[in-house]
């Protein structure tokens, strides 16, 4: 399983103090050399953690798939295009949330989100879709023409977290493993993100069809005690490590 790293924190970090420190482009090279499959940022509308000069300097540096989240507005869409990443992981977002709460609710899809889709991947940029894990989100998706999606899955963490029992956590990987063969029989990647740390990554194992998981805050607040190369390390092993494996 592909490992994305999202260094937003980091950026957080350094705009606590508006200072130069400590470097995106810095983390997300330390995540290249750790083994990170990708590297994932989010340029948001009020730039509260990533900008501009960040996202295009990882670009220019970086020798792994840079994968560009941002919410589809034309601002955005011209950033892509000068920026062509070689992903984008279109998502919804709202100015108050302190992160992204949830997928794309395509009962108010708008004409805008499907322009942007179609046109990056025309350019040949791999475009995913946030989205609930509901097999009418994977089926909106496939509407839309793009190639993969990735699933919110920060109800499913906390769930699988606060149940006791092997048993029932095992109902909830099942619950989600459904939704995503769903996507992978549909011809989608599956990619998913949100909510993830040490204590659940592991059961994503019993999900043969994920291909890449996304994850940000638990291996940047982990890096605080262990380094960041350890914590995406250790993030690694908890994602493809045989002895989690069913």
């Amino acid at each position: 399983m592909r490992l994305g790293v999202n260094i937003d924190h980091v950026a957080t970090l350094r705009n606590a103090r508006d200072e130069k420190y400590p470097s995106p482009v810095h983390a997300a090279l330390m995540a290249e050399n750790a083994g990170a499959s990708n590297v994932t940022c989010h340029l948001r509308e009020d730039r509260r953690h990533i900008r501009d000069k960040d996202v295009f300097l990882i670009k220019e540096n970086l020798k792994v798939p840079l994968n560009f989240e941002f919410a589809a507005t034309d601002e955005m869409h011209k950033i892509a295009l000068k920026l062509m990443p070689e992903a984008v992981t279109l998502v919804p977002e709202k100015r108050e949330e302190k992160t992204t709460e949830g997928g794309i609710d395509f009962t108010q899809l708008d004409d805008g989100l499907v322009k942007i889709s179609r046109d990056l991947v025309e350019r040949g940029v791999v475009v995913s879709l946030f989205v609930e894990p509901d097999k009418s989100a994977v089926d909106a998706a496939v509407d839309v023409g793009v190639q993969a999606v990735e699933f919110h899955t920060g109800a499913w963490c906390h769930k699988i977290c606060e149940v006791k029992s092997t048993k029932d956590k095992l109902h909830l990987v099942r619950e989600l493993d459904s939704v995503c063969e769903y996507a992978a029989q549909k011809g989608l990647q599956v990619h998913v993100g949100h909510g993830l740390n040490y204590q659940n990554a592991a059961w994503l194992q019993h999900i043969p069809s994920i291909e890449e998981a996304n994850i940000g805050h638990a291996i940047i607040a982990k890096s605080v005690f262990m380094g960041l190369e350890n914590a995406i390390r250790e993030m690694l092993a908890q994602l493809n490590n045989p002895i989690h494996r069913p």
